[in-house]
């Protein structure tokens, strides 16, 4: 490898390439919740696997409902703030943390995707639903997966990031 080669950012560290990638990831997001939108019954389990269904339903919240009872401007503004913020992150960030940088885009383009839903529909439209016969976790989309293990990879590369030592 040349040097130029070693210095060079990590792809989801240039603008380009990460506006790309949200865009992608948002597009993919919005045309699955039409799809469910459209297709699937409206709060009714339809069975995929052992412990997994679609099971469409509106979210007034944010993650995992929370919020529910607050206003939607407040939750759109919050949603604005951070995006705001990670993009920041995402710019103060150096430029050789590829997993950061990843875990800022899919952050990015989650928190996009249900920003979107709020502006069309006023609410978000989710449907991934993980269950057993006594219990069930919280109905969740594509969008919240990308914002859990964007935060995921942000939390990873702290973990991985060798410590600089203070002289």
């Amino acid at each position: 490898m040349t040097e130029k080669t070693l210095n060079r950012p990590a792809l989801l560290s240039r603008p380009l390439p990460i506006l790309i990638f949200i865009l992608v990831a948002v597009l993919i997001d919005q045309i699955v919740k039409i799809a469910v939108d459209r297709y699937l019954p409206l709060q009714e389990a339809v069975p995929m696997i052992p412990m997994l269904a679609l099971y469409r339903t509106y979210n007034l919240g944010v993650a995992f409902s929370m919020l529910s009872g607050m206003d939607g401007w407040f939750i759109v503004g919050m949603r604005i703030i951070i995006v705001a913020f990670v993009i920041w992150l995402w710019h103060r960030t150096s430029k050789d943390r590829w997993i950061a940088h990843s875990g800022f885009a899919l952050i990015i383009a989650g928190a996009l995707g249900n920003l979107i839903d709020r502006f069309l529909y006023g609410h978000v439209i989710d449907y991934i639903l993980f269950h057993t016969e006594s219990w069930s976790f919280a109905v969740f989309n594509l969008a919240d997966s990308f914002i859990t293990v964007g935060a995921g990879c942000v939390i990873l590369d702290e973990l991985l990031q060798p410590k600089k030592t203070e002289s």
